[in-house]
Formats: C-alpha cells, structure tokens, sequence
C-alpha cells in the first residue's frame, strides 16, 4: 500500500500524477487528509481524501508514503505529527519515501539526506541538509525518492512504479500513457 498524505496547500500535479501512475500500475494507494476530508490545493482545487483515520492502516502492508509539494502544503505536512511519525517508521523500517517540489525540505531538516543524492525544486535546496543536490528531475537514493517540481511529476511517478514493481513495468506504464 501507498500513503500519500494531502495538506491544505498541496500541489495537485505533484500529487495527482503519481496516485494516477501508482494506480495504473495496480498499487492500493491511499489518500489520507490532515486534519479533515477535503483538502484544498494551491490553486484552489479540492479533493475528498480517501481516509483521516490513518491508525487503522496496518504498518506491514505500508510500501511507500508520499509527500507532495506546494506551499503552504509543505509546511502543513512538516507540523503533522502523523507524517512525522510516518516518515520515522519509513526511514526505520527500509520502506520508501517519495517528496517532490518542496517537500524534500521536510526530509533534509530531520538530516535524512546526509550523503544522498536529492533533488528539489530551486529555492529549497538550503534545506536539503548534507545531501549531495543533483538539480536533476527526479534522484533514487536508497530507500528515497526525490523530485524537482510539478514539471516532472508523471517522471516521478513513473520512478515511484519502478522502484515497486521495477523498470519493465515502469516502462510499459511510460509506452502506454505516450510519454516515450
């Protein structure tokens, strides 16, 4: 299963393209709002998440937890305590984590990047603390994914199915929605 957590602020390319990908690619994928049900972006679109109750998620069936970008979105998901919380058994447990746009900032702060390749968008790359910052649209570093921005959300999302199912399936996904 994959989590990906929406806050008030989000960037909806960086969180819509990937759930799409993910879904194509026959994951469960889970939408779960902070702080209430209907979440809005940064442009004003809302979305109705699948779930608030996030305890009810057993921590096995957990494969990756994704964290879109945008603002005020980013700062929104970085004060939750059950991202926070998500993040910590991700990163003690060898499951993936996924942030684009800004939130790699989330993951830079609490010193995850130390000596990883990253990626984010340009602005933030003073938080990506110790990383070794690519500029590239989208690093894999371990058990971390990294992307730049909205401009390379279906990129990411293609990577976030090849680090899960590998490259055959990401590249029948890239040939099928044209993106060769």
């Amino acid at each position: 299963m994959v989590l990906v957590f929406l806050a008030n602020g989000f960037e909806e390319t960086e969180a819509i393209a990937p759930i799409d990908i993910l879904r194509r690619d026959g994951r469960k994928v889970v939408t779960v709002g902070i702080g209430e049900e209907v979440i809005t972006s940064s442009h004003g679109v809302t979305v109705a998440t699948d779930t608030t109750e996030i305890d009810a998620v057993p921590d096995d069936e957990i494969e990756m937890i994704v964290l879109p970008g945008g603002m005020p979105g980013t700062l929104n998901l970085e004060k939750s305590r059950t991202v926070q919380d998500f993040i910590d058994y991700c990163a003690a447990n060898g499951k993936y984590i996924g942030a684009i746009c800004a939130a790699p900032s989330i993951l830079g702060k609490k010193g995850m990047l130390k000596g990883r390749k990253a990626t984010c968008f340009p602005g933030f790359e003073e938080f990506l603390e110790g990383a070794e910052f690519t500029g590239a649209p989208v690093e894999h570093d371990g058990n971390i994914i990294t992307a730049r921005g909205a401009g390379v959300a279906l990129e990411f999302g293609l990577k976030l199915v090849e680090v899960l199912s590998g490259k055959a399936a990401s590249d029948k996904l890239r040939e099928a929605m044209r993106c060769v």
